[in-house]
């Protein structure tokens, strides 16, 4: 039973192909391995928030098999790789074969990486894994090749729009079309962000959009803008005067932000953009002026993409 408490992403998540809302040719694809109940291993890629657990736990939920869920994130050194799979795919199961989700692998390190690869290779007469991840180029060649791979396009605005739109009218939640549309623009093409931020925002069966939200995710827009387009004198002064209007403070928010869309203005230069922003982050909890930190890294990002 559902309790008011409960995650909307969670609720509403599509547990079948008539709701998931992707791409036509990928959902061809996994009819595909839903009506012949054979799976291959499977990496799934692309940007936060647009689909890619949610497909792979729909998988596991309309065929015959046992699975287990990791959060790389969470657990991404090589004991606790090494040793979860093993115990699971290692043990009597119930059904045909099992299956192992393994979500945001990016997050692994390259050794749980090569462990993986040969637990891989151990149990693949019987397990299957399902791996998904925001870089492809993160994950290593040798299990790379053991899978079919699929890049998860998120799908249009409309769509996106519509399933919020029956989100908050089976929440009886009223809303203007502006202040829909507006939610949709500032969290796309992350879902994720938009679904947690409508029930952030719906109070008294009303939708009331926080306008320092709005101007807070127009700042992350903006910024990915002058980041990928703009030369690097631009750009440095853009930025510098984006911050100081947006008054951000919330830093681990923009940390995060640009780690997830580093694929959008660091072509060619992931790994470094990677690495900068994993620096300063780890700077941050020690610095007095975060906002200097923060400057710092961007300007440091700068000079290595322009």
């Amino acid at each position: 039973m559902q309790t008011e408490h409960t995650l909307w992403v969670e609720k509403y998540r599509p547990t079948n192909l008539d709701t998931y809302i992707g791409n036509d040719q990928l959902k061809s694809k996994v009819k595909v391995y839903l009506e012949s109940g054979d799976l291959p291993h499977l990496l799934l890629f692309g940007k936060a928030g647009t689909g890619k657990t949610t497909l792979a736990k729909l998988l596991v939920n309309n065929i015959d098999c046992d699975y287990l869920y990791i959060n790389a994130s969470d657990e991404n050194n090589v004991e606790t790789v090494r040793s979860k799979v093993k115990n699971f795919a290692s043990t009597m199961g119930f059904k045909d074969y099992k299956v192992i989700i393994l979500d945001e692998c990016d997050y692994i390190t390259p050794n749980a990486q090569a462990a993986l690869r040969n637990l891989m290779e151990t149990f693949s007469k019987h397990c299957r894994f399902i791996l998904t991840c925001n870089f492809v180029e993160r994950i290593i060649d040798p299990i790379q090749s053991r899978c079919q791979t699929f890049q998860v396009i998120p799908p249009n605005k409309n769509d996106v729009a519509k399933h919020l739109h029956n989100i908050l009218t089976q929440e009886s939640v009223s809303y203007e079309r502006e202040d829909l549309a507006i939610l949709v623009n500032s969290g796309y093409p992350d879902i994720r962000r938009v679904i947690n931020g409508a029930q952030r925002q719906s109070v008294g069966g009303k939708l009331e959009i926080d306008k320092q939200s709005i101007v807070e995710n127009d700042y992350k827009l903006k910024l990915l803008e002058i980041l990928e387009k703009q030369d690097k004198k631009s750009a440095f002064n853009n930025v510098r005067q984006l911050m100081a209007d947006a008054k951000v403070t919330d830093f681990a928010d923009l940390f995060r932000l640009l780690y997830d869309e580093v694929d959008t203005y660091g072509k060619g230069h992931i790994a470094e953009c990677i690495l900068i922003i994993a620096k300063y982050e780890l700077s941050d909890a020690q610095v007095v002026d975060k906002e200097i930190n923060a400057m710092a890294m961007i300007i440091e990002i700068l000079q290595v993409i322009k």
